[in-house]
């Protein structure tokens, strides 16, 4: 088969940079994936996405200018359908003969297939190849009806009538197959072999693409274009890296990979210039000035050795002119009045102590059901108080108390009201200033952690408090007013709430190893008695966060068998999980181990069927007649109390390990006894020697979710 490079491109105005790298990826993969269902290009063929601001496109090898022919057994009906008893073709097949572009004369090409009332007619035809004008056609419909848009627009073509929605306004299609342009059509445009480079710096306007493989070179060349965007990205975190080499030893740009991410998606030519601003800024607290100079004007702040704002920047500028010197001064001038805004605000704040905002909270809705922030203030400050009671060694109640009566007072402030992601950190600063505790100011920072995946837990036990009080609350309360998250939709972050619970409670074991997770609910619960229309939802909030727990594990590579047989037994303390599931992949190591699981859950099934109550203490020596379980329950006597001292130490792999020897008179047992014997009494001896068995397998894990 005859084949070449594709190249397909949509020139449009600029794209949204924060969903750029995933409109580019669809863009691609979709455009193939179509083209290769239709058998125009392989699995083999490589696929290269490029997007720039203004640019969506694709490069494809091995594409072919017609796919082959295809052979198809159509299915037509019945043979009692579509053939009389003289074996003619009914009216009724005629007619779907015709449908397929067929007529009498193709009856002979007939098949039958099965037998009696199932016998089938069938026709084998040929489906010609699509040719690639048509399946490009198709799959660019295809890859702009699935791109991950964000929000539409609408806008007009040029013919004042014709109304298009898509993401920005197109106003230029480029298909290159090889050297040659396939005529395809899309969003009002015809596609041909010119683009545009660069709005300032291009040296051929338009550029003319000649062949499909020189896209990307012609745009770096005569455009002034970098199309692709990771390669973009790394010019960018190179010139980074060496534009703070240059402004000092030990400099280095701020770490922040969404934002090197946005830049990435606004420039097409990068070039990257040290500015500065005025040092006497630096006298407010860092992550304000760092956090304006990002969201605001898109800079790199540098920082020194030991990550302490310096007063320099970078900035990613879009052009590269001889002189970069009116460029500099620019950027320098505008960032001076957002750092002014900055200082303003920070010197406003603390004219006020926190404590005197506490008041102004009780203005504030937090949810119409669950009553204002004061409240919840209040919710919080007694589970926190409550919560540092029980943390080992046990710490001050006041502090904690004080933390959480202070750790919402920020979001009255001038700096928090500009910049909320700033709540928490600047409560840390202006509580310092107020002359409140350390562990107190540490706290008010710490209690919003772990914001995200992988981020740091409280610092002290004082924030640990408050941190589980704050999340604990949310949980509890929004789930007690039935505000539970729904497919895609958690607008109150519950789900992240849950796994910092988890978290803290397995990560932080040390100090809260006398909290269980059901002791912790009902603190949350009952901060929330007396609050109207609020019905206690703990089971449903542990099994929420049971839920998360196991996603979470499934992440990290434990199997679905592994966590459902931990998790089965509803552990009271959370921080023994991981210890519970590597015992049992350990146990799952054993040549026994399938055995053994299988043999478990077969136990369950007698047991579950029992038409009586059976107690694993009820087991009569003197009615154990077989040899088979006379010698299951001597190894039951002689290893049952091996797994259970190391289960007492919490040694939960050694408990597994010493089953292992339970497997020669298990399978005895079941191959020579008769468990539903017709004597009652001798089965009830069986269903309790049974049960004996299964509370012995079963304190780590119920072994029986390892069954195949």
């Amino acid at each position: 088969m005859n084949t070449q490079n594709l190249l397909v491109e949509l020139f449009v105005e600029e794209l949204p940079p924060k969903a750029l790298p995933a409109l580019g990826e669809a863009f691609a993969h979709t455009l193939a994936a179509s083209l290769q269902a239709q058998g125009l290009a392989s699995a083999d063929s490589v696929v290269t996405p490029y997007a720039s601001p203004r640019r969506l496109a694709a490069h494809i090898t091995a594409v072919a200018a017609k796919a082959a022919d295809r052979a198809l057994a159509q299915k037509l009906m019945p043979v009692a359908v579509g053939l009389d008893a003289d074996g003619k073709p009914t009216p009724a097949l005629l007619k779907k003969l015709g449908a397929l572009g067929l007529d009498a004369d193709a009856a002979p090409r007939l098949r039958r297939e099965g037998e009696g009332k199932a016998e089938t007619l069938f026709i084998d035809t040929v489906a010609p190849g699509a040719s690639l004008a048509d399946g490009l056609q198709k799959a660019l419909a295809e890859a702009i009806a699935k791109l991950p848009i964000p929000k539409v627009m609408a806008y007009q073509l040029a013919d004042g009538w014709t109304t298009v929605k898509f993401v920005r306004p197109a106003h230029g299609l480029v298909a290159l197959h090889g050297a040659d342009v396939v005529p395809v059509q899309a969003l009002g445009l015809t596609a041909g072999r010119e683009t545009q480079g660069h709005r300032f710096e291009a040296s051929a306007d338009p550029v003319t693409l000649r062949h499909a493989d020189g896209y990307a070179e012609q745009l770096r060349t005569e455009g002034a274009v970098i199309a692709n965007f990771a390669e973009r990205r790394d010019t960018i975190a190179r010139q980074l890296s060496a534009a703070a080499a240059a402004a000092g030893e030990h400099l280095r740009p701020i770490d922040d990979p969404a934002l090197l991410d946005e830049v990435t998606a606004l420039v097409e030519r990068p070039n990257v210039l040290r500015c500065e601003f005025d040092p006497a800024f630096l006298a407010v607290p860092q992550e304000c000035l760092i956090l304006t100079m990002k969201a605001n004007q898109k800079y790199f702040p540098l920082l020194d050795a030991e990550g302490k704002l310096t007063h320099r920047f970078l900035v990613v500028s879009n052009i590269s002119p001889a002189d970069p010197s009116a460029v500099i001064q620019g950027n320098e001038r505008v960032v001076r009045p957002r750092l002014a805004d900055a200082q303003f605000f920070f010197e406003q704040d603390r004219k006020r102590t926190l404590e005197s905002r506490v008041p102004g909270l009780d203005k504030v809705v937090y949810h119409a059901k669950l009553g204002s922030q004061g409240e919840r203030m209040r919710r919080v400050r007694a589970i926190a108080g409550a919560i540092a009671a029980e943390i080992v060694p046990a710490r001050p109640v006041a502090l904690a108390e004080r933390a959480a009566l202070l750790a919402k007072a920020d979001l009255l402030t001038d700096m928090v009201g500009e910049f909320p992601e700033l709540q928490g950190i600047m409560g840390r600063y202006y509580a310092l200033h107020d002359g409140e505790d350390a562990l107190v100011a540490e706290a008010i920072e710490d209690h919003y952690k772990p914001r995200f995946s992988g981020d740091h837990l409280p610092r002290s036990d004082v924030g640990l408090a408050v941190a589980l009080a704050d999340k604990t609350e949310t949980l509890v309360g929004l789930f007690g007013i039935g505000e539970r998250p729904t497919g895609d939709k958690d607008p109150f972050a519950l789900r992240r709430h849950a796994l910092g619970i988890v978290r803290m409670l397995i990560e932080k074991e040390n100090v809260l190893r006398s909290l269980p997770l059901t002791a912790l609910l009902a603190i949350g619960n009952a901060a929330f008695q007396g609050v109207a229309g609020y019905l206690d939802a703990s089971e449903e909030v542990a099994a929420f966060v049971l839920e998360r727990l196991a996603n979470a594990l499934r992440e990290q590579g434990y199997t679905a068998q592994e966590v459902d047989a931990v998790l089965a037994l509803r552990s009271e303390m959370l921080a023994e999980v991981p210890r519970r599931l590597d015992a049992v992949r350990a146990f799952s190591a054993l040549p026994e181990a399938a055995a053994l699981a299988a043999a478990n859950k077969r136990v369950g099934n007698i047991l579950k069927k029992s038409e009586v109550a059976v107690s694993a203490d009820a087991i009569d020596p003197s009615r154990l007649i077989e040899p088979a379980e006379q010698a299951l329950a001597q190894a039951l006597q002689a290893i049952a109390p091996q797994a259970d001292a190391a289960y007492a130490q919490a040694d939960y792999t050694a408990s597994l390990k010493a089953l292992a020897a339970l497997k020669a008179p298990v399978d005895a047992f079941f191959d020579q006894v008769m468990v539903n014997a017709e004597d009652p009494a001798l089965r009830a001896n069986r269903l309790a020697l049974l049960a004996r068995l299964q509370s012995a397998m079963n304190q780590v894990a119920d072994l029986s979710r390892l069954a195949a």
